[in-house]
């Protein structure tokens, strides 16, 4: 693990759900203690994205709360669609990872066959997109869908836990032998879920700390 001095990262959640904030920052923290994880809630937009035209319009507040705080070492865009990454790396002097292209990447890296399981069908053409253009070689077996209402699940940990696990099992009947959880909100889930999959679990929130981490370790070495 590389050592820090104080670095700074803030976690963009483009839902307008402090409490999920709050809940993606512990994730994150736990991953990275070496961080300070600033958590910036939404202050427009959808509770949960849920689709295509939400995920698009979120990129705007993502990219004014990215340029809103200064001093920061590096930013985390905690939705899984990554709205507004593209814009804030070109715009950005700091790292910018989102979490579903690093839980892609990450994947790749561990080798084998991938699935994203999630809860939200109206975005699984874009989630495809993203993975088939994150995962490299990687063989990518598609998107999970759970059963039911996506806003009634996250009111339902318990219910919402059965209908992961439930998907996780069907992926890996298929052949995958990793499964990436589809979404930031979902992070929670995939925290209680990984002592249960029958395999591996990767967390997106993780895998973009992670992420963020080794790129900062290399503008340290880089910048001694």
């Amino acid at each position: 693990m590389a050592t820090f001095g104080t670095m700074n990262i803030g976690l963009i959640n483009p839902n307008t759900n402090a409490a999920t904030t709050r809940a993606m920052v512990s994730i994150a923290q736990r991953a990275v203690p070496a961080f300070n994880i600033m958590g910036l809630t939404a202050q427009h937009g959808p509770m949960m994205i849920q689709n295509r035209l939400a995920l698009d319009a979120s990129a705007t507040e993502v990219v004014r709360l990215g340029q809103s705080v200064q001093a920061l070492q590096g930013l985390i865009v905690s939705a899984f669609g990554d709205p507004g990454v593209a814009q804030l790396s070109k715009d950005n002097p700091t790292p910018v990872v989102g979490i579903g292209g690093a839980a892609a990447r990450l994947a790749a890296r561990r080798g084998g066959a991938l699935a994203v399981v999630t809860t939200t069908p109206k975005l699984a053409d874009q989630i495809d997109m993203l993975m088939q253009d994150q995962c490299g070689v990687a063989r990518y077996l598609g998107c999970f869908l759970t059963v039911g209402d996506p806003e009634a699940l996250m009111q339902d940990p318990e219910g919402l836990d059965a209908a992961m696990l439930a998907e996780i099992k069907r992926a890996a009947e298929a052949g995958a032998s990793q499964v990436i959880i589809g979404g930031g909100p979902l992070g929670m889930a995939a925290e209680r879920l990984a002592d249960r999959s029958p395999i591996p679990l990767i967390n997106p929130i993780r895998a973009a700390a992670y992420e963020m981490e080794h790129r900062l370790s290399i503008v340290e070495k880089a910048s001694t």
